[in-house]
């Protein structure tokens, strides 16, 4: 028995009716819940973020398929999964949200209003360092623009980098290890880190003036892979490291085993079981700083809402005037 893809796959009518109505407000509607089912990986994993169930899910996804003619995608014992056809019209919805949203921004400027969506990727573990201005500028878009809808993201450097990339965030607030031509970069403030041994090493009960630079150079060390200093090749020998980890709490469990020493960020370090855990190695000698800027897609406007976004992050930070860093 065919289904009603199977008999429209290769029906003109379908194509037809799409070229010549346009995209209507349910297909809208379908194009939406199709984006949010891509980005949270399933259909089960997008009840909460959609707030409707499974089946409901499952029938607006077949809706749009038999609406384009196209299968969009698999679900099923395999796991979920996008079709070539899929892949095209997740990337379409991004570019039509994106449009739609810069369609209602210059229409909410015109009359002084703020409406729309800011999503915003941000890296994680960074909660607990007193210098980000995050918090102070989210409680600024609370109270100059109640009508914006946020949505924040929390995850590693690269999946923010893609993100903003594709389109699916707005900016991100990540670390510049190296500037990447992809990028617009508003600097905002920088986070220092520390070399860092745990309780069971060997050199976390040496006092501090008895440890030395070649007793540092010498020991096993964690190699952080995205946090590519090269200021960290002064202090540690990098080439004969075994020990990978790509998060600060991964690179935190591997010191914590008393093997390895490794790099922290300082405000991390001291809330992780209040510092007791954890001796920073050398603190005056040896400190990294790393900047810390709101990134967008090279050559993107900001738009009123992004805009009011940055300035409360800079002021809170107080760093220079608005600027974008090629």
């Amino acid at each position: 028995m065919e289904s009603p893809l199977s008999k429209s796959g290769n029906s003109p009518s379908i194509r037809n009716d799409v070229n010549q109505h346009g995209i209507g407000v349910a297909d809208l509607k379908l194009l939406r819940v199709f984006k949010t089912v891509v980005e949270a990986g399933g259909f089960t994993a997008a009840c909460n973020e959609l707030n409707i169930g499974l089946a409901a899910i499952s029938k607006q996804i077949s809706d749009l398929e038999v609406r384009f003619g196209m299968k969009l995608c698999t679900r099923g014992r395999e796991g979920f999964y996008l079709t070539e056809h899929g892949k095209v019209t997740y990337q379409a919805c991004l570019d039509l949200f994106s449009s739609i949203n810069q369609f209602r921004d210059k229409l909410n400027n015109a009359r002084h209003d703020m409406f729309g969506e800011l999503n915003i990727g941000i890296i994680d573990n960074t909660i607990t360092d007193s210098t980000s201005p995050i918090i102070h500028a989210l409680g600024e878009i609370y109270c100059k623009a109640p009508k914006v809808s946020l949505r924040l993201h929390a995850t590693q450097l690269d999946e923010i980098e893609r993100g903003v990339l594709d389109g699916r965030f707005t900016c991100g607030i990540m670390p510049v290890y190296q500037e990447k031509p992809e990028f617009d970069y508003y600097y905002l403030y920088e986070e220092i880190a520390h070399l860092y041994c745990g309780d069971k090493h060997p050199l976390y009960c040496l006092p501090e003036d008895e440890i030395t630079q070649a007793q540092i150079k010498s020991a096993e060390v964690v190699n952080h892979f995205y946090a590519n200093h090269s200021e960290k090749n002064n202090y540690l020998e990098y080439g004969s490291s075994n020990a990978v980890a790509v998060q600060v709490e991964a690179v935190s469990l591997l010191i914590l085993t008393g093997n390895y020493i490794g790099f922290l960020p300082k405000h991390f370090a001291l809330h992780l079981f209040g510092g007791d855990k954890l001796k920073a190695l050398l603190p005056k000698e040896i400190s990294i700083a790393t900047p810390f800027s709101l990134v967008v897609k090279k050559g993107s406007a900001l738009n009123s809402v992004l805009t009011l976004f940055l300035q409360a992050l800079q002021q809170k930070a107080k760093s220079p005037p608005l600027r974008s860093a090629s």
